[in-house]
């Protein structure tokens, strides 16, 4: 495996770590800064919505060298995070989580990008796959890690760990990846032509519903295993590897799935399935085994769609790649901040209820998914 590939995944443990680990050590974040579970979820949206924002940013960085970008985002990285480790109060916590969240959807888009250039070749598809692996990785391992550090020490020391990895991403991506040229010389305006058509904003809202929805939940998973299921809070640290095991197994399911049946198919399948396993979390919560099967069920799902529609955003966007792929970021943290927003006013009424809420946003995204398949798939493929 080439080095150069290696250092892309440590930018995406690092981005991955960064953030899913907040779901997992929320009570512990409210405890601290004596704010309600509701108010701290807004620090999973302060992320998200960092994400959207600096995403853009791409467009006007288009002729500069990708190496120099992913350094420039690895800067962000540790910054973005030692500010959150040392945040005292709300507001600098969500600022700080802003900040973190800035680089992570450019970051995607040149990764790609750099991906396919490092890759030997017909094997770009398995280079950008070992790309993406750092976020399934940090998803394993990593946030559960993070999620035990929070348990025994401070979340604090999570931010850290993320701020001290960020170190390690400049430094492997100075010494290991060469020099790269940015993408072909196009206009500023040929960079949007591609969003004139109704395929990529298909895909897009999918992305925002599906994902919303999924995090409506997933963003209090930690307070409803423990209250409403019943679970110790020493276990979560277990149970977020058994979450981080589904988007593994997602991921890799629907890489196999998609080259065999096309990407449409698969992702109107998983939304269909998450629909019904959301519906199950609410009205079977108190129950711990169809807690954990539905759960991981809805993990592996989130990821489940995350290659077949990265990869589909490029396919319908010639001359916008590089902003098609930052774009599938900005969407699902768009979602994920939604998500977050409208799970925290459910939780009023009980830690189950998120999951209801999430409900008719996958149940939206499927339907715009199946639109897609039906009537575009087919002129790209």
């Amino acid at each position: 495996m080439k080095r150069s590939l290696v250092a892309l995944a440590f930018g995406t443990l690092a981005l991955g770590i960064a953030e899913f680990a907040m779901m997992g050590i929320l009570p512990y974040v409210a405890q601290e800064l004596s704010v309600t579970i509701a108010e701290a979820g807004h620090f999973i949206s302060a992320y998200a919505l960092g994400v959207c924002c600096g995403a853009p940013f791409l467009i006007v960085l288009r002729n500069v060298p990708l190496k120099k970008i992913l350094l420039g985002l690895a800067v962000l990285i540790i910054a973005g995070n030692l500010g959150a480790a040392f945040s005292a109060t709300y507001h600098m916590l969500f600022l700080a989580r802003f900040v973190s969240g800035l680089p992570h959807g450019a970051y995607f888009g040149v990764a790609t990008i750099a991906a396919s250039k490092l890759a030997e070749k017909g094997k770009t598809s398995q280079a950008v796959s070992v790309m993406i692996a750092g976020m399934t990785v940090a998803n394993l391992l990593g946030v559960p890690f993070a999620t035990s550090l929070s348990h025994v020490f401070s979340w604090r020391g999570t931010f850290f760990l993320v701020a001290v990895w960020g170190v390690v991403v400049y430094c492997s991506v100075w010494k290991w990846i060469p020099h790269l040229e940015s993408e072909q010389k196009i206009s500023f305006r040929e960079q949007f032509l591609f969003l004139k058509t109704p395929a990529p904003w298909l895909i897009l809202g999918t992305v925002i519903l599906g994902n919303g929805g999924v995090f409506c939940w997933y963003s209090y998973i930690s307070p409803m295993l423990t209250n409403i299921s019943g679970f110790e809070v020493s276990s979560i640290t277990w149970i977020m590897v058994l979450a981080g095991f589904g988007m593994v197994t997602g991921n890799l399911l629907s890489g196999r799935l998609s080259d065999r049946f096309t990407p449409g198919i698969v992702c109107c399948v998983v939304l269909f399935i998450v629909t019904l396993a959301l519906t199950g979390l609410y009205l079977f919560a108190t129950d711990r085994a169809a807690a954990l099967i539905l759960m991981t069920v809805c993990t592996a799902g989130l990821f489940a769609v995350s290659a077949p529609e990265q990869w589909l955003i490029i396919k319908v966007a010639p001359n916008g790649e590089m902003l098609a792929g930052s774009c599938v970021q900005i969407a699902f943290n768009f979602g994920n901040a939604l998500g977050a927003y409208f799970g925290g006013m459910a939780v009023t009424f009980g830690y189950e209820y998120p999951a209801l809420v999430g409900v008719p946003f996958t149940a939206a995204g499927f339907s715009l998914f199946f639109i897609f398949y039906r009537f575009f798939q087919k002129q790209y493929l």
